[in-house]
Formats: structure tokens, sequence, C-alpha cells
């Protein structure tokens, strides 16, 4: 049973990542309603990360290259562009985690079943409200300090369990001027030093999984890792149609019937 519980977490985890519904609020439900809490601790879903981490790194493998060619060769201005991207990734991922860390002896207090329900409206809220944005013609590359430090204050939204990370960073990234579909490339591309990160927090913790439950995690994984990738060209597609606002219906839906049953004493 224990290994379909993984199985399930994982799946969960890799369509709910990068759906605009929050990953994390939809654990901590599930956890909460199908007493799923023995199987899903922390280190097994930072490790289950990993597999939509992997799924990212694939899909977006032509980015990543032409990103780490502007490295490579620094002095072509050809990749100008790429080294401009970089750097408002790295800018926005530091902003995230000084947030972050000024912010974590909370969210074990924002773990509340009841609280992930209502985070869950709202995230239901701002991805209506990003449908309504007109879009407009900026680059990724041509974001500037202040833009990136807008997305950076967005994603650190989603530190709070039940605000979509995807969802608030492509819906501040529209507010900053970007075209749909840059804003959620660059949400995408925002996930990996995210989950990288929490990773090399946790690899004590990865290195001294008791061989019986390597099954498991793997299970985790790799149910992640596909689930993961078969969303992540349906929800570039609905960005950039503008149709996020199915998602909206799908949080105040889910979000109702949540609170409803935790109020009930479900």
């Amino acid at each position: 049973m224990e290994l379909l519980k993984a199985i399930i977490i994982g799946l969960i985890q890799g369509f709910t990542e990068f759906l605009p519904i929050s990953s994390s609020g939809h654990l901590v439900l599930s956890k909460y309603f199908l007493n799923f809490g023995e199987v899903s601790d922390i280190s097994f879903e930072i490790f289950v990360h990993l597999g939509t981490l992997i799924a990212v790194l694939i899909y977006f493998r032509n980015d990543l290259l032409d990103l780490l060619k502007s490295v490579i060769y620094f002095r072509n201005p050809n990749y100008k562009d790429n080294r401009k991207i970089i750097l408002w990734l790295l800018i926005v991922t530091l902003i995230t985690g000084i947030v972050g860390y000024i912010c974590k002896g909370f969210i074990e207090i924002l773990l509340n079943p009841l609280l992930v329900a209502i985070m869950i409206a709202i995230t239901g809220g701002i991805l209506f409200i990003s449908d309504k944005i007109k879009e407009k013609e900026l680059n990724s590359s041509e974001l500037n300090i202040k833009k990136s430090l807008i997305i950076g204050l967005g994603q650190a939204l989603a530190i709070t369990p039940g605000i979509s990370r995807s969802g608030t960073t492509i819906t501040f990234a529209l507010l900053t001027g970007l075209k749909r579909k840059h804003a959620a490339t660059f949400s995408f591309l925002l996930s990996i030093p995210a989950v990288l990160g929490a990773n090399i927090l946790e690899y004590k913790t990865h290195i001294a999984i008791d061989t019986s439950q390597m099954l498991i995690y793997l299970a985790g994984f790799f149910a992640a890792f596909v689930s993961g990738y078969l969303v992540i060209n349906l929800l570039i597609k609905l960005i950039v149609k503008a149709k996020l606002c199915y998602f909206s219906y799908y949080c105040w839906t889910i979000s109702a019937i949540c609170i409803g049953l935790i109020l009930y004493g479900v």
C-alpha cells in the first residue's frame, strides 16, 4: 500500500507542479483527506520534485543549451540576450530565496488544511486576473531589475502553501509586459534553481534513505516525471491562448469543497 501511496503522491506532484493550482496545497490536502502523512514526508516530497525537474530539463533542453552556450562563449555578442535572461533568473531566484529564508519559520504554521484551501481560492483569483491582462511584446531578455524584482516577489508569495508558484510567477511576469509564451517559459526555467536548491539542502537525508524505501522514492519520482512532462506542453498552449480561467474555476470549486468538508469535520 505504501508503494501505491507513493505513486499517487508522485502523480499529484507531477500534475499540480506545473498546472497553476499549487502542488504544495494539493499535497497538504491529499495528506489530510487520504491520510498519507506517513509516506509523504518533507524529504520524500523534495525528492519527488526531482522528477518534475527532470521533466523541465528535457522539455526545455534547447533553451537550456542556448543559455549554457551564452556562458561558455561569454565574449560572443550573439548570446548577449541569453546572458541577460540568466541574470534576470538569478535576480528573481535571489529575491525568492531571501524572502523564503526570512519566512521559513512561518511555513509550518501555514500548513493548516483550512488555510491551504482558502489560499487555493486566492490562487483562482490570481489566475482569473492573468487572463484579463492585455498581452504586450516584451521578450525575457528585455526585463530589467525592477521587473525582475516584481516577478521575484510574485514567486515569493508562492512560499505560502496553496498559492501556485507557476500561476503567480506567470501572472506577475505578464504584469511586467512579457509575452505570454515568454512568461510561461521564464516561469518553468525559474523552477530549476528552486528545486535544485531544495534538494541540495536535503542531500544528507537523500543519501541516508533506507534501501527498503528506495523503491517507494523512485516510484514517486517516476510518477512525477511522467505526469509533469505531459502537463508542460498543455499549460503553455493554455497560457498563450489566455485560458487559465479554466483553472480558476477548478481552484474555486476544490477550495469550496475542501472548506466545506473540513468545517463539517471530515
